[in-house]
């Protein structure tokens, strides 16, 4: 009997670096702020690093073996890597990330999408396995953030944070736990410096190193991003939920990117998402980028948190400006004994 090809989330993994620091520890006990500050202002008590030498390629790794054997160690197609650090400027990460994975001479490529990353990819697997060019794609989302912000720059020394997150989408019927729906992308360039790092790419070469820090780290534009977060959040979830035509009151998983938990508040709240419906994982974590999704829905499936057939949104927005929304079913993955 012929059906129509979804791609199903068949497995789902994680990495986080086992450095964990505190609002109070340093060097962020170094800045002119204080824990309850940290914590009112972003949903923060703590978040995990990499110690040095250690890349955002080794954190995909380890996150998509973990989504591998979930799903059963199954033959890979595709490998799409979205981070905003990659392990070189030059070449790509996800090749590297694939051998390590022994994965062979599969195709792979990195996507620099930012904080939506992991939407970006998610919709990349998908329309490779609905277009039957794959039959199974491994999407990664790996971040080291650390090692771009100044930690002397409270604006984002306190946000950012390292992890990764993978799933592995198959070739499956739409009616299946886990199957993506639909997924929606969208960019304004007008923004692009929401949040940048404006030294050392091709505009502006820094071979030797001269620029300050401050031109050298991420840098963001606080209260203007909190502003396009919000809205364009909200109208791509409001809009994805129309055109698979759930009602917002239908939804049980909603999992926004973990940017600052007055961001997901007030999203939720505009979108209609009850409040026994939204997940996260900031207050432990932080600001992972694009892995903080996958880190969440890693954390669920452990817990046993979501019936597998729930209905999901996912959302997130990101410096670029750009954002996605990406609807499924929640996936039938047995959490780790």
């Amino acid at each position: 009997m012929a059906f129509s090809t979804a791609s199903v989330v068949a497995g789902i993994g994680s990495c986080l670096p086992p450095r964990i620091v505190h609002n109070s520890d340093p060097p962020l006990s170094d800045l002119d702020v204080t824990d309850e500050w940290i914590r009112t202002r972003t949903g923060i008590e703590r978040r995990c690093w990499v110690e040095p030498g250690t890349g955002s390629g080794d954190l995909a790794v380890e996150a998509g073996r973990a989504a591998l054997e979930r799903a059963g160690d199954p033959s890979v197609d595709l490998v799409v890597l979205t981070t905003t650090t990659p392990d070189h400027h030059s070449p790509a990460t996800a090749p590297w990330v694939a051998a390590q994975l022994g994965l062979g001479t599969v195709a792979a490529f990195d996507i620099a999408a930012a904080c939506s990353g992991f939407t970006y990819g998610m919709a990349m697997g998908d329309a490779w396995i609905r277009s039957g060019s794959a039959e199974c794609v491994l999407v990664l989302a790996a971040e080291t953030l650390s090692t771009i912000t100044d930690p002397s720059d409270r604006g984002t020394a306190v946000v950012f944070a390292d992890g990764a997150g993978a799933a592995v989408l198959r070739s499956g019927r739409p009616d299946e736990p886990g199957a993506v729906q639909a997924a929606r992308l969208g960019s304004d360039g007008t923004q692009w410096d929401l949040a940048v790092i404006r030294a050392g790419g091709s505009r502006r070469p820094d071979p030797q190193g001269l620029a300050p820090l401050a031109d050298r780290c991420l840098r963001m534009r606080g209260p203007d991003m909190f502003a396009h977060a919000v809205r364009r959040m909200t109208d791509v979830s409001r809009s994805l939920l129309q055109q698979v035509e759930w009602p917002v009151d239908s939804v049980g998983a909603f999992i926004g990117h973990q940017a600052n938990q007055r961001i997901l508040d007030k999203v939720a709240d505009l979108v209609g998402v009850p409040p026994d419906s939204r997940f996260g994982n900031i207050r432990q974590v932080g600001n992972t980028s694009s892995a903080s999704i996958p880190l969440v829905m890693d954390d669920l499936i452990q817990a046993g948190t979501v019936t597998a057939g729930t209905r999901t949104l996912l959302t997130a927005f990101g410096g670029g400006a750009v954002w996605g929304a990406v609807a499924l079913t929640w996936p039938d993955i047995e959490h780790n004994h």
